[in-house]
């Protein structure tokens, strides 16, 4: 795989929400109801802005102190393979993904396997919005105010088993949808992973809004997860099954390139990728001259995860 150049995006040359989202698309994609949203006699005015809003509650527990990346650096430069390697691919093409109806089973080595409708994940715990560090590992970062839940919270729906030691994301398929399926770049469909206890901590977040709105398709929606200690692949997108299973389970880019994508993937500047430093960072929405920050451990995260890794290797467990 040769490296992904990351250029400088101008202002200027983001599309603007009004243009690449139409009314029609975002009324049946979001087709939420307005108990689920709490958003009551306010649907005429978000129906005309585009995105509809997500009420959540802030966390201060999770709020970090940064600048937060703008609402239009989110929803415009992204990772999302499925839609084309390109940095602005998803947001070029994500649209025309299908995010209704939308369930999410739940299975495996669980003692209450169930299939949720993304209206009963809406309301199953209350949202708060919580600010998160992104760090991608091609070495660039964003402030990222998510808005949902832990993880840990519909895990406890489903009773997971002593044999649960893994749980397993799958991301959806719709190649109609999805000019990347064509590429070829993994083997589809995209999985992830993570150790039970890394699922279980209330860092670990289910997301289904992003700057108080619900999620663009271009950034996961309807549902994605947030692991913030680690780096940004490890969040899958647009998730439609998750298992939890006794082995750790071959993830995609650990199937496809497991000299550089290892399974627990933390942030570690120790550690650099193969074809670059893992150092320091480029802050999106800075000036492409400005001086890069230098990468904390963890992602700034250590005091809430180091404790999961105590006597490991951190670079052999990469």
């Amino acid at each position: 795989m040769t490296p992904l150049r990351i250029p400088h995006i101008a202002p200027s040359e983001i599309t603007p929400v009004a243009v690449w989202q139409s009314r029609r698309t975002w009324l049946k994609q979001a087709g939420l109801g307005a108990v689920a949203l709490g958003v009551g006699s306010v649907l005429p005015a978000w129906a005309e802005s585009g995105r509809a809003p997500l009420k959540a509650t802030p966390n201060p527990q999770y709020w970090l102190s940064n600048k937060l990346t703008s609402e239009k650096d989110i929803t415009s430069y992204n990772n999302f393979y499925e839609f084309g390697t390109g940095k602005r691919d998803p947001v070029d093409y994500a649209e025309a993904m299908q995010t209704r109806p939308w369930t999410v089973s739940v299975e495996g080595e669980v003692a209450k396997p169930r299939t949720f409708d993304i209206d009963d994940l809406l309301k199953l715990a209350p949202m708060e919005e919580r600010i998160y560090r992104l760090r991608c590992v091609e070495a660039w970062s964003m402030v990222i105010p998510w808005s949902g839940y832990s993880l840990a919270t519909l895990l406890k729906q489903v009773e997971p088993t002593s044999k649960g030691k893994y749980v397993e994301f799958t991301t959806v398929v719709q190649p109609d949808n999805m000019p990347g399926f064509n590429d070829r770049v993994i083997d589809w469909p995209y999985i992830e992973g993570l150790r039970i206890d890394e699922a279980m901590h209330p860092l670990t977040m289910l997301v289904f809004g992003v700057y108080g709105k619900i999620l663009p398709n271009q950034n996961g929606a309807p549902m994605r997860v947030a692991i913030p200690w680690k780096y940004g692949f490890k969040s899958g997108k647009s998730i439609v099954k998750i298992r939890l299973v006794e082995k750790m389970p071959v993830t995609s880019w650990v199937k496809t390139a497991a000299n550089e994508y290892g399974f627990y993937a933390n942030v570690n500047p120790g550690v650099p990728h193969p074809r670059w430093s893992q150092a320091t960072e480029r802050r999106i929405g800075d000036s492409f001259f400005a001086p890069r920050v230098e990468t904390l451990m963890f992602n700034g995260y250590g005091e809430q995860v180091a404790s999961l890794y105590d006597g490991m290797d951190l670079r052999r467990y990469y």
